[in-house]
């Protein structure tokens, strides 16, 4: 059975952390493709974000090189919060007998009941958490019995079933924030070795992160 990773996120700006995470998965899970999935209104972030023709020009040279990473667009295209249930319901309808695997770090993951519909999420994919070294897996409450119901450490068993299962797979532990990164770029601080130079090239070309009394306005 074909197997599909899921990597949501605002990728404002995408940056190492997000990238090494998604190879490591698609290595170690044997992943036939990772699907990038940027938001297009998150829900629970006040900030604004960066337009999204700019996160999708930089997460299409960041991936551009490797093999197996796409971008897949329906979140910018739906209008709403975008919820990623309903990012799941439409990839099951259109992948019926397709593992998906929705890749969430440990923070998602403990923040997973915050989230709209959270409860739905196991029912259209595996949920595949990235383990860091400092994070513990919850053993009590919702989740721990959540983890205790559903959670398998045989990778192959994401191949087995569509959906359904919880797996925890440890990862290098980069700890890069896409807000520290606009932080520091404001601040005038270069972040390199942080995220692809072309990324860097872009933000510098777009002013995407310039302070507001240094952003242009364009005139029509």
């Amino acid at each position: 059975m074909r197997c599909i990773g899921i990597f949501g996120g605002t990728f404002d700006p995408v940056h190492y952390g997000h990238l090494r995470t998604a190879f490591e998965l698609r290595e170690r899970l044997a992943l036939d493709e990772v699907r990038f999935v940027p938001c297009g209104q998150p829900p629970h972030r006040k900030e604004r974000v960066t337009p999204s023709a700019v996160r999708m020009e930089m997460l299409a040279a960041a991936i551009a090189d490797e093999p197996g990473f796409v971008i897949d667009e329906r979140e910018l295209m739906r209008p709403g919060p975008s919820y990623t249930v309903d990012t799941l319901a439409s990839l099951r309808a259109e992948f019926p007998e397709t593992a998906l695997c929705l890749l969430l770090g440990m923070d998602a993951f403990l923040d997973l009941p915050t989230w709209h519909d959270w409860r739905k999420l196991l029912g259209f994919a595996h949920l595949v958490v990235a383990h860091r070294p400092g994070w513990q897996a919850p053993r009590e409450g919702l989740l721990g019995t959540l983890i205790k119901s559903h959670r398998t450490t045989a990778v192959r068993e994401l191949r087995e079933r569509v959906a359904g299962s919880i797996h925890i797979e440890p990862v290098t532990q980069l700890e890069v924030s896409s807000t520290e990164l606009r932080r520091s770029i404001r601040a005038g601080i270069e972040p390199r070795y942080l995220l692809p130079d072309n990324v860097w090239r872009i933000i510098l070309a777009s002013h995407c992160y310039a302070a507001p009394h240094e952003e242009t306005t364009e005139v029509s």
